[in-house]
Formats: structure tokens, sequence, C-alpha cells
């Protein structure tokens, strides 16, 4: 099964603010005491903010608007503004899956769709949270998500996310998931392929590689690379190009290997010219819950700590903003 992002208080639906405890207020008070008089005290802010946990996350801005009258998000965007660490308090003010609907507006918004960014939220994601995050961003943006993303993309990329969307990833059963139906899947693969003669039919491979569960899929990977000389990586990787080869490949590794896929994600965000902000903050935030292993992968891809690149990458607030997020899920 794909990895749950989501903490259990959002899959099971209570989140009666009667039933918080008494560090939810405490933290809605530090909030507010930031925030008072002339000027934020950012410092104060980042802290109660970064610090909380996904499950925190989801009680604090019920019970704040409870409290205050005022939805948490908006008061964070008074506060702060729209900059990276605007942006970074924004996603934090809301549940994660609210989160996760706000960083695929922000994907779609404007001239062009930033394809990276969305396919990296939906991608790799349990049958549950996909069907989670579909009904919340109907019910935030009154928009079916499948018809926004109809919009936003195209092509193969756009096949790829379709069957992302479908939420139809099997549950790993060793009656059905054989080694029988490895060799069967893996000669289909290499078919539809490198074995092609004219063109790659990329809605078959999506077809499997969206529907076959990671527990399958990692001993299928064995299977092909040894009657084909390839990993299903690199396969995908001779076969596609631009941005439906990167979704393929995330998709994947999100299945095989996601620790190790989410440390590439967070470097890929500070490489090169310019780190990608909008990408760096979404991932820390989004992939919180797992973070003690990707930091544990960081270092063995990379050699140095995620923690020492947001120090050389960032500055200021936001970087401490980042770091407090770090900690938070140490």
């Amino acid at each position: 099964m794909s990895i749950d992002l989501y903490p259990a208080i959002i899959h099971e639906g209570d989140l009666s603010p009667d039933s918080f405890g008494p560090e939810v207020d405490e933290i809605c008070n530090e909030i507010d005491a930031s925030c008072k008089g002339f000027g934020t005290n950012e410092k104060r802010l980042l802290k109660a903010m970064g610090s909380q946990s996904p499950e925190t996350r989801c009680k604090v801005p019920l019970r704040y608007k409870e409290l205050r009258g005022k939805e948490l998000k908006n008061v964070m965007k008074s506060e702060c503004g729209k900059r990276n660490f605007g942006t970074a308090l924004q996603f934090l003010a809301v549940s994660p899956i609210e989160a996760d609907c706000d960083m695929i507006k922000a994907a779609c918004k404007g001239v062009g769709t930033n394809e990276l960014l969305l396919f990296t939220i939906l991608c790799g994601r349990s049958n549950t949270e996909v069907e989670l995050l579909k009904k919340k961003y109907f019910e935030i943006h009154t928009a079916d998500l499948g018809r926004v993303l109809d919009g936003e993309l195209g092509g193969d990329l756009e096949k790829m996310i379709f069957n992302t969307l479908q939420a139809a990833e099997e549950i790993f059963d060793s009656d059905y998931h054989t080694e029988a139906l490895m060799k069967e899947d893996a000669a289909k693969l290499y078919e539809m392929g490198q074995g092609k003669r004219f063109g790659t039919n990329e809605a078959g491979l999506f077809k499997i590689l969206c529907a076959r569960p990671p527990e399958y899929l990692k001993q299928m990977n064995l299977v092909y690379a040894e009657k084909y000389g390839f990993t299903l990586p690199k396969a995908l990787e001779t076969e596609l190009n631009g941005h439906v080869k990167d979704a393929a490949l995330y998709m994947i590794g999100m299945k095989l290997k996601p620790y190790e896929t989410v440390a590439n994600l967070i470097h890929r965000a500070c490489k090169g010219f310019g780190t990608n902000e909008l990408l760096l903050t979404s991932a820390l935030i989004r992939y919180q819950p797992i973070m003690k292993n990707v930091m544990e992968a960081y270092i063995e891809l990379y050699g140095e700590t995620i923690e020492d690149r947001i120090k050389s990458e960032c500055g200021g607030d936001y970087e401490r903003i980042l770091l407090e997020v770090l900690g938070a899920a140490e």
C-alpha cells in the first residue's frame, strides 16, 4: 500500500473543537500574542506555527476561529504577506489536506501550470487519501479536481494523472500478485515500451504501474531487471520525455523507494541556479510525517543534512520556519 500522509484525525473525520485539549488553546493564544500590537513578533510566531504536528495543525485553525472569529490562514496572510515566509505560514495555518488543496491551487495559478509541484502532490498517495483530497478540494473550491486538471494538463501527463486520480491501486494479495503475474506484467511492460517497434504505449504503462501495489512492484522490478537488463525506472527513463518522464519516475519512485524519492525532490528544489522555494516549502510540510526517514535518506544520498542544505539555500524568517518544521518532524 502507498504511504498515508494525513493523520488519523482526518481519516476518521473526528474534528470537533469541543474535544481539543488545553494545549491547542495555548497555541492559539501564543499565535494571537505574537500578532498583537505594532508589528508581528515573527520569531515567536514561527515557533508556534512551525512546531506543530500534522494532527495539531488540524485542530488549531478550527479552535482559533472558534476563539477569535477569524480564519487563521487569513491572519497569517495579513501579518506575513505572500512571500516565501508568508506562504509557508499559510500552508501551516490549515490542516494537511487543506494545505494540499492550496498547493494544487498554487500549481494551477497564473499563466502556465506548475507540473512539477502538481504531480508531486498527487503521485504516490494511497487510494483513501486521493479520495479524501478530491472530496476536500470540491468542498473548498466547489470544483471537481479531475475537471480542473483536465483544463491544466494534456497529452501523456494527463493520462498518468488521470490514472492516479482513479484511486485504483490494488491491495497486495499474495494469492493474486504471484511470480507468474510478475512475469506476465514484465512482458507486457516491455512490449509497450522498450520492445515496441514504433512509439511507446504510455497509457498501457501507466495503467499497470498505477494499479499495482508497492509490495508487488518491488518484486516485479527485480523480475523485469533480470529478464530485460533494465530496472523499471531506467526503462521509463529511456522511453519517456519531459514532464511525463519526471512524473512517471516520481510515481514509481514513491512505490519502490519513497524516502529516497522525497529526498531527491528536496535536493532538486535546491539544485541549480536559485532555489525553487514553493516546491521546497510544500515538500517539507507535506512529507513531515515521514521526514525523519527522508532526512536519513538525504544524508546517505548527498552526504549532508537537509538542515545544512536549507541553511545554505535560504535565509531569514523563511529559513527559520523551514528548520522549525524539520525540528517538529524529528
